[in-house]
Order: C-alpha cells, then sequence, then structure tokens
C-alpha cells in the first residue's frame, strides 16, 4: 500500500528517504517510480523545467506551438512528466527547481549532505540531507581541437540542438555537421527539418563496423532500424554522409566560410592531400559525450573506462555504486543513450525501494528481473557504439603548433608539445601546472579529453590518455562563491 504523506515525510523538511541529483531522463524515471512505491524524494536539479539535455523544451515566452515536434519520444517524456506533477501535488516528491548541487558528503549518521546553491548568481543556498542519494548528473560533449575551432560560427553538436530545441534558432542558415558518433545524423535531421540546409554529415568512424558484432545488432533490433531511418531521411533531404572523414580545418575572417574535409586512416590520422572545402556559414562538432562525475567522485564513488575511452561510475545489476548508500544511473554509468536511461532509472528506484521498504511485490519484482536483461542488452550495444566512435590516436596529427587547445586559457598545442617534449610532463597534472591548460572557466571540461591524450602519447606510450590516467577531480561541480565555501568551513 503507498503510504500517505504524513508517514513518508520526516520532521525535517529538508531530509528526504532518497535524493535525486538530475531531472533528465534517468532521474525523472527514478523520482517518479521510487515516489509510486512509498518513498519520500527531492529531487534536485539545475534546470527550471524538468527533461534535461534531451528533452530540452522551448521557453513559454517563445509561443511554441509543437515542441513535440523537436523531439524523439516525446509521450514517454509527457508521461513521465504527468506522474512528476502529480507526486509534486501529494508531496510525494519535493522538486527543487534551479538548484545547482556543488558538493556531496557523508554526515556522521550515514545520511548524505547535498550542498546546493540557487538563484541566476548562486548567492541562495541550500542543504539536503538524504538517507539515500542516486546520481543522474548527466554528461557534457567531448570536444577535439583542431585549426579554426575558435572561430565564430563553430558550435557543438549537442549545443546547435539546444539552440533549435530551447531558442528555436539556428546557428547558421548552411550547416555542416561533423565529429563522430550517431549523435551526428539526429542533430543533422533536426535541423534541416527547421529549415536549414546541410551539405554534409562527416563522420570521422565508418558504420560498417557495427557488422563485426551481429548478435548485439540481433537482440538490438530497434537500434539498427532507427539508423537505418535516419538515414534515409537524410538522403531525401539530400544531405551526404561522408564517413572515415573529418574536418581538419575552418576558414573565415570573421566567422566560418567554409571548411576543409578531409579523408582519416583507421587510426584517425589524415591522409595527405585528401583535403576537400565544403562552403558553408556555421560549423555543428562533436565527438560523443563524456560522464559528468564530479559528484561521484566527491561521494568516493570508484570509477571505470568504458569501451568509447571514458570514465564512468561503475555499478552492480541493481544500480549500486562502490558507496553504500548511493546509485547511479544513466550516463553517469557509461554512454548509452535515452532508452538506457530511462529504464536504468526505474531499476535504480526499485532496487532503493526494496533495501528501504525491506521487500516488493511479485508484480515488482518480475518488472526489475525485465529491467536488467532489458539494460544488459542495452548497455552490450552502448560498448559496441563506444567502440565504434572512439576518437582513433592518430587525431593529434590535425593539430598546428598554434592550435588552441584550451581556450579558456588560450593554451596551444605547441605549448603542450613542448611542455610534454621538453618539460617532461607525462600527465595532465603535470602539463596543467606548467602550461595553465584546464585552470579556466571551463575547469578542463571543454580542453579535458584532448590534454590527457596529447599528454597520455607522450608518457606511457598507449596513446590513450584517457584510458591510463584517473578521471578529471574537481572538487566543485559548478562555480561557487567563497563566501559560500566560508560558511561550508564554519566559524575558525
Amino acid at each position: 500500500m503507498p503510504h500517505s504523506t504524513d508517514e513518508r515525510r520526516p520532521p525535517d523538511a529538508d531530509r528526504a528517504e532518497l535524493a535525486v541529483v538530475g531531472a533528465g531522463p534517468a532521474g525523472l524515471a527514478a523520482a517518479v517510480t521510487a515516489a509510486d512505491h512509498g518513498l519520500d524524494v527531492v529531487l534536485l536539479d539545475a534546470a527550471v523545467a524538468p527533461g534535461g539535455q534531451y528533452y530540452r523544451s522551448p521557453a513559454d515566452g517563445l509561443g511554441a506551438t509543437r515542441p513535440d515536434a523537436l523531439h524523439h519520444g516525446w509521450p514517454v517524456f509527457a508521461e513521465l512528466s504527468s506522474r512528476l506533477a502529480a507526486h509534486r501535488d501529494s508531496g510525494a516528491i519535493r522538486h527543487l527547481r534551479d538548484h545547482q548541487v556543488w558538493t556531496v558528503e557523508r554526515a556522521a549518521d550515514g545520511d548524505r549532505v547535498l550542498h546546493a546553491v540557487t538563484g541566476a548568481e548562486g548567492d541562495n543556498r541550500r542543504v539536503v540531507r538524504a538517507g539515500r542519494l542516486l546520481l543522474a548528473t548527466g554528461a557534457h560533449e567531448r570536444q577535439l581541437p583542431f585549426p579554426g575551432w575558435t572561430l565564430p560560427g563553430v558550435v557543438s553538436a549537442a549545443g546547435a540542438q539546444a539552440m533549435l530545441k530551447s531558442g528555436l534558432v539556428l546557428p547558421g542558415r548552411r550547416i555542416v555537421v561533423a565529429g563522430s558518433g550517431p549523435l551526428l545524423q539526429a542533430v543533422a535531421l533536426s535541423l534541416t527539418r527547421a529549415g536549414a540546409s546541410v551539405p554534409a554529415v562527416i563522420e570521422a568512424s565508418g558504420y560498417a563496423a557495427y557488422a563485426r558484432a551481429p548478435r548485439v545488432l540481433a537482440a538490438n533490433p530497434g537500434k539498427a532500424a532507427e539508423g537505418v531511418r535516419y538515414g534515409a531521411a537524410l538522403a531525401r533531404a539530400g544531405v551526404r554522409m561522408l564517413t572515415h572523414r573529418a574536418v581538419t580545418g575552418v576558414h573565415g575572417d570573421n566567422r566560418v566560410e567554409a571548411v576543409t574535409v578531409s579523408r582519416v586512416d583507421q587510426r584517425w590520422r589524415p591522409v595527405p592531400g585528401s583535403g576537400r572545402e565544403i562552403a558553408c556559414d556555421a560549423l555543428a562538432v562533436g565527438h560523443g559525450l563524456v560522464p559528468q562525475l564530479e559528484l561521484a567522485l566527491a561521494a568516493g564513488c570508484g570509477t571505470r573506462v568504458r569501451a568509447d575511452g571514458s570514465h564512468a561510475v561503475v555499478l552492480d545489476e541493481q544500480l549500486r555504486t562502490t558507496v553504500q548508500g548511493v546509485w547511479a544511473a544513466g550516463e553517469a554509468g557509461g554512454i548509452g543513450g535515452v532508452e538506457l536511461a530511462l529504464c536504468e532509472g526505474e531499476l535504480a528506484a526499485l532496487s532503493i525501494a526494496r533495501e528501504i521498504r525491506g521487500g516488493v511485490r511479485r508484480d515488482v519484482a518480475r518488472r526489475a528481473v525485465a529491467l536488467r536483461r532489458s539494460r544488459r542488452r542495452l548497455r552490450a550495444f552502448a560498448e559496441l557504439m563506444g567502440t565504434v566512435h572512439r576518437p582513433g590516436a592518430g587525431w593529434s596529427e590535425w593539430l598546428t603548433d598554434d592550435t588552441e587547445v584550451c581556450r579558456c586559457e588560450e593554451v596551444t598545442a605547441g605549448r603542450i608539445r613542448h611542455a610534454c617534449e621538453e618539460l617532461g610532463a607525462d600527465d595532465t597534472r603535470t602539463v596543467k601546472l606548467l602550461t595553465r591548460a584546464g585552470m579556466g572557466w571551463c575547469q578542463g571540461r571543454t580542453c579535458g579529453f584532448a590534454v590527457r591524450e596529447l599528454a597520455g602519447a607522450h608518457g606511457t606510450g598507449h596513446g590513450a590518455g584517457e584510458a591510463t590516467q584517473g578521471p578529471d577531480r574537481r572538487p566543485l561541480a559548478c562555480p561557487v562563491k567563497l563566501s559560500t565555501l566560508a560558511d561550508l568551513a564554519g566559524p575558525g
């Protein structure tokens, strides 16, 4: 039987049985499922509306009449949003919008203590305690630098999609989409449907590599069918798919006017003499996603390297991390897409409900078994996807010595190479100390992968810095004021 609001609400208004960080697909599914099973839930999210990056919606003031037209799988989100609203009305879920959790710690009684800032300037602070913690913190886009990538008109692939979904604007009228990974096709299709001209999608890898895992493909027929649909829709729109190619240069005086596209080999090294220019006024580029791990690392969760070369949280089949009382779902455990995120969010909530309530009904147990089966299938496809689209070590040959790698601190590839070859740096930390790469506003979120790869190539000899070095450790998940830190430290 579901518990009444009074029964499940602890005396402390800022304490809950379960705290969920992130209201994207995984966090949203987890929060409503946990509330369905009688748990008192607090849902903290940096955005003012649920949905995360995937279900980002236009602001109300824009007057969008069909926001669902910009999304895939909108009915699923609509159903989750309806359940969230019902649980908010009943008091089962406290949805703390515009709350950026910047760190988490463990209290002496075992509770997890979450510190958040709110407001445009982060002036307001809030502390939430919870008996259990679920991290659904999502991911950010991975970028690889190349000559000209700082020119106005170059945007991230996910950023172009976010501009369209939230602002109903395009980064240009003739847009080349480039990088690697399935996101590129979705972005290109969204842009064409919004009226942009997309002359080409430039994919550094090749889709034929998926055929090397027929069992994984057979277990996920929907994924293959989705790829075929995207390809057919792009073909009808006149978009060329160019595989085993990369943008190795951007040209223009004050804005993008053209890009150089070069053929690349299996290691992503440019083939000499293969460069061809494509005229455009914008470039949307991205090389997959990277899990956001700041809060997981603050909580002490263990990580491992996934097939795409990025670090992700170590999880068991119940979505438990290596730290007691902490779960994670969605991209935090490895990039896998929205279907996997929804599956893991629900499964994690059922696992937490069982631990808190001491068991679940038989039908719920059967549901958990089915979810674990789906998760194994979807995770296998995610690993295949990561293997196919993982950046090849030869991408660094795109860089000239004056190519900026760290945009915040204006650190060039030449300075990083000098630090490695002449000054003995062989890891990210040493490169940072010698060059300031990664010490700017984004704290290495944009340049971190590139710096690790460049340092790793001169260190262990593996040429894969992401795999041979640990994950980036940022003590703060977002910028906070010194007064906030002083309050946390207490008097003296």
